[in-house]
Formats: structure tokens, sequence, C-alpha cells
């Protein structure tokens, strides 16, 4: 089940605060490039990413498997010209094929199972235009993020209240991350629990081999350096059929 800050109406609303536009987006957008683009944005959440590919003319095509977070996305400004899907990532099927498909925000890693994993890829396969690609990023499992996350504090104000969000590790077992955020209102608090999968990169890329598909680069940031296993936090996986 997809967390309590994507599911909660209230959470969904503050989202953004802490998830605004980055550099990481500056990336994905200009992947695009010349001409309109049929564009397959998985896990798309409050549609940011989707309202700057439509904003630019591309076919956009937003899929969530959460209600509260879509409800924000078909508000935004440019909210009646996306296509808008509630599915989770692995059972989106779709007529359309596209020139490219992006998971963006690390979504990759909320699928535990091996079995999520194939279906996914494998749906993005077959979704996929002759000569397009997939891109998405998953964290560098090298990093210690558990030390990096746990007992994080961070402050939003939202139409004159503060909400404090702070984080705390649960568990780390073989490549899996627990933690729980819990967002402080000034009437209630809110405890979102997840679980994240931390894949090598040699893992990946056999995952990537088995559903048919193949890794032209791995980068290491969004500047679009290489991936460096002792020294980059991200590994973005540009892919295309094998």
């Amino acid at each position: 089940m997809p967390d309590l800050h994507y599911e909660h109406p209230r959470l969904a609303a503050i989202y953004d605060l802490g998830n605004g536009w980055s550099e990481d987006r500056d990336f994905y957008l200009r992947l695009a490039g010349e001409g309109q683009k049929r564009i397959l944005d998985l896990g798309c959440g409050t549609g940011v990413l989707s309202h700057a590919y439509a904003a630019l003319g591309h076919v956009v095509t937003g899929v969530d498997p959460c209600l509260p977070m879509l409800d924000v996305a078909r508000r935004g400004a440019n909210g009646d010209r996306i296509c808008w899907i509630r599915s989770f990532a692995e059972a989106f099927r779709s007529d359309t094929r596209f020139d490219l498909i992006v998971m963006t925000g690390h979504a990759f890693q909320v699928l535990l199972d091996d079995a999520d994993i194939a279906a996914t890829l494998a749906m993005m396969r077959d979704h996929l235009a002759d000569d397009g690609r997939i891109v998405f990023e998953t964290r560098n499992p090298a990093v210690d993020w558990g030390g990096r996350w746990d007992g994080g504090v961070r402050d939003y104000v939202s139409e004159g209240i503060t909400i404090r969000e702070t984080r705390a590790v649960i568990s780390k077992e073989a490549d899996r991350l627990r933690f729980e955020t819990r967002y402080d209102f000034p009437d209630e608090a809110l405890v979102s629990v997840s679980e994240l999968r931390f894949l090598s990169r040699e893992d990946m890329e056999s995952r990537l081999a088995l559903a048919g598909l193949c890794a032209e680069q791995v980068l290491g940031d969004w500047r679009g350096g290489p991936f460096d296993p002792a020294t980059s936090d991200e590994m973005i996986f540009v892919i295309r059929r094998a």
C-alpha cells in the first residue's frame, strides 16, 4: 500500500513544499529534447514534472496510485491537457507507445517484491516506442542513507501554520530500509511509515537484461556525470530495448 504521505489529503496538499522544483527535474525535462514527444510519467505524484512537459507542448500521461496526489495534480495549470490515470506502475496498460518513460523521485525504490519489479520493467518495455527511452533513478546502496535520514527535522509553513516534519529510521535489513516520517500540525500529528529497497547496479542491470532491456548509460549525478560506486549518491539509468 502507498505511504500515508501520498494517501492522506492533508499531506498531499503540502507535498510540494518539501518536493518542489529541483535539479533532478531539470535533468528529466531536458530529456524530452526538441519536438513533441509522447511521455509517460510513472509515479507522477502532484504532477510537477508532468505539467512542465505539457507546458512545452508534449503529450503527457501521468500515472499514480494515489487519488489525493492526482487530485492536486489535476488542479495544476496544465491539468486539463494531461491524461491522468490512477494505477500502480506494474498494472498500467495503454495502446499508446511512448517516446519517453520516466519514473522520478526515487519511486522505483518503493517496488519491494521481485515480481513487482519484473512486472514494472516488462510494462515499461511493452509501452516503449521503437526508438524510445526509459529513465529512472535509484539511490546508491553504498551510501549510509539511514545515517543521513535518522533524526532529520524540517519545518514548513502553509496557509499561516507551521508543520514540523521529523524522520526516524525503524530498521535496516539486507537491501531494505524502513523509516517513519511524522508531521506535526497544530491540531494533529500524522505518521507515515515507508520502506524502500536499495538494489546494486549489478542487480539492476541483471533485472533489466531479463526484461529485454539494457542501460546505455548509468549516471551518477544530475549534471550527467558517470556513476562512481564510491562517491555517487544517485544511480540514474538511461535504458533502451536490448
